[in-house]
């Protein structure tokens, strides 16, 4: 009797040869099968699948090959490509520069000014400039009892060459100026028989003539020498020659150059104030600053010292000095951190032109010497906040021997000189120490506005005058530059300066004459520009000047003018 395991296994054993002989080509017949011994599995027999089976079978299927083909039907298209092109990028009109112009303009106060430049194509390589400048004004300041007018004409003619291993310049340069000393102060009492016979007015005279040299492929890298005469109408005489050159030389992958220099000045004063006796100067400077130039990844140091020798060949007077020139930066984040670090001095030389440039209403009774900066020590860093914005933080510390100061000269009523009624300046020397900070940024809002503004805070230590004489504690600006578009452009300034400290003179009960320190506000000033561009040669535009109408005083006793506008234009021409 058969189990019920043996009858399930020949059930299957019988369903799988069934379905093998169904699958032959030709079916088999009837078969018995006699089962001699009952299948009985056991563990032995249990085995692992192959990843790859062997076929063990006797019988090999051979697979029928298939034949197939493609009916292919073609399809009408009416798709034709094009031909790519490259977009077109639009270029800015070009804007064509032109080797001359001239400009004019008239205002407030019958201001003119009139400027022209022509440079003249000589060769290839060679240039011929020439540039006249004129500004004027008819004076007019209210409240003012003497004249106020002044006027300041200069001309430039330079010629310069250029080619592959070179280039040099030449220049002479000569200006006319005049000026009033005009500032009366208020607690000078005079009659007006008196203001009436004085004759408030200065001349100055300047002529220049320098060159500079040029070289590519030497190791001296410039040369310059420069003369120049300035006198006045009170037969003030003063003679600059001024020299210098570079030198470098690249000695194991390091830059080392020396700059070697001389300033030699001489000049005399008719007299000196309050002093009938002819003030003679004559002062000498020669000097070499050898320095090692470091470039190391992202850090560059220089490493210099000056040598520098001062001859007083008036009062047979000598010295020798030695001053730091080292300065180092290092960019910590790329462009947008750089810190930076100074130590440096020098031995600088006063003049008369440079006096009477930036305080015209000197009197002609100056003593000149140098100024000794022992050192100039400071810290910043710059960089940039993003690709548009750009900061400058600076804070520093110097020592200045004999820096010059400005100061009010006390009435001499006794005095012919015009000059002697407490409305003009002298110099006296000091030694200064000066902590500064000082901080810019400029934006760049677009390529067509532009923003900068900065500012200085001082704090002065005088040794021996009782007041840093007229020098700010704070100075400020404010810059905007503006195309508003192809014809319209625009721009403005803010300028700020800070107290300044003078001295004025005073009369005590009995008459006698004093004298006081005081103080001059600080002052705002506000100028702004408008111009239309009617084509690449013609322009015109209007400015403001003092838009702020504050009758401030630049220097005690001086005030300036009110609200001054003024309109021009300005034509650029080829002679071709």
């Amino acid at each position: 009797m058969q189990t019920p395991s043996i009858k399930r296994s020949l059930f299957l054993l019988s369903f799988l040869f069934t379905g093998v002989l169904v699958a032959q080509d030709k079916p088999l017949g009837n078969e018995t099968v006699i089962v001699v011994k009952p299948y009985t599995p056991s563990v032995n027999d249990a085995f692992k699948i192959k990843e790859t089976p062997v076929l063990g079978d006797s019988v090999s299927l051979e697979k029928k090959p298939i034949k197939y083909s493609v009916f292919s039907v073609p399809v009408a298209s009416t798709f034709t490509p094009s031909k790519g092109r490259a977009t077109k990028v639009e270029r800015e009109k070009r804007i064509k520069l032109y080797d001359n112009y001239i400009t004019l303009g008239f205002g407030t106060y019958s201001n003119v000014l009139a400027e022209f430049y022509s440079n003249l194509e000589v060769s290839n390589s060679d240039n011929f400039g020439v540039y006249l400048t004129h500004n004027s004004s008819q004076g007019g300041i209210e409240d003012v009892r003497l004249n106020d007018e002044f006027y300041d004409t200069e001309l430039n003619l330079n010629y310069s060459s250029r080619n592959r291993k070179s280039s040099w310049n030449t220049e002479l340069g000569l200006e006319h100026q005049l000026f009033n000393w005009y500032g009366l102060p208020e607690q000078t009492r005079l009659t007006n028989e008196i203001v009436h016979a004085i004759d408030p007015q200065q001349n100055y005279f300047s002529g220049s003539l320098g060159g500079e040299l040029e070289l590519y492929d030497s190791f001296l890298n410039k040369a310059a020498a420069k003369y120049r005469y300035f006198g006045d109408s009170f037969d003030s005489a003063e003679h600059n020659f001024k020299a210098d050159g570079a030198f470098e030389v690249n000695i194991a992958d390091e830059l080392i150059s020396t700059k070697v220099f001389a300033d030699v000045l001489s000049g005399k004063f008719d007299k000196g104030y309050n002093d009938p006796n002819e003030l003679k100067y004559s002062q000498m400077i020669f000097g070499i600053t050898p320095s090692l130039l470091i470039l190391r990844d992202d850090l560059t140091l220089n490493l210099g010292a000056s040598f520098v020798y001062g001859l007083d060949t008036e009062n047979s007077d000598n010295s020798f000095y030695i001053y730091p020139q080292v300065t180092a930066s290092y960019r910590l984040a790329g462009d947008y951190f750089i810190p930076y670090a100074g130590l440096e001095g020098s031995l600088s030389q006063n003049t008369y032109y440079n006096f009477a440039q930036e305080n015209p209403y000197v009197s002609p009774t100056l003593n000149i010497t140098p100024t000794d900066k022992s050192y100039d020590a400071y810290v910043g860093a710059k960089g940039k906040l993003t690709n548009s914005i750009g900061y400058n933080l600076k804070g520093g510390y110097s020592s200045e021997i004999n820096k010059a100061l400005y100061l009010a000269n006390l009435s001499n009523t006794s005095s012919s000189e015009d000059y002697a009624y407490g409305n003009s300046f002298g110099v006296v020397y000091d030694d200064i120490n000066t902590l500064s900070i000082s901080g810019e940024i400029n934006v760049d809002v677009n390529r067509d506005f532009k923003l900068g503004l900065n500012g200085s805070f001082f704090s002065y230590n005088s040794e021996f005058e009782a007041e840093a004489w007229n020098l700010p504690e704070m100075k400020a600006s404010l810059l905007m530059d503006y195309q508003i578009n192809e014809k319209w452009f625009a721009g403005a300034n803010l300028f700020y300066t800070g107290e300044r400290k003078d001295r004025e003179e005073t009369l005590n009960g009995v008459g006698t004459l004093g004298s006081r320190t005081i103080s001059l506000d600080g002052f705002t000033d506000l100028n702004a520009n408008l111009g239309y561009r009617f084509n690449d040669q013609l322009s015109i535009f209007a400015k403001g000047n003092n838009l702020l109408g504050d009758s401030y005083e630049r220097w005690s006793n001086f005030p300036v003018q009110g609200i001054q506008i003024m309109a021009g234009a300005t034509y650029k021409f080829d002679y071709k």
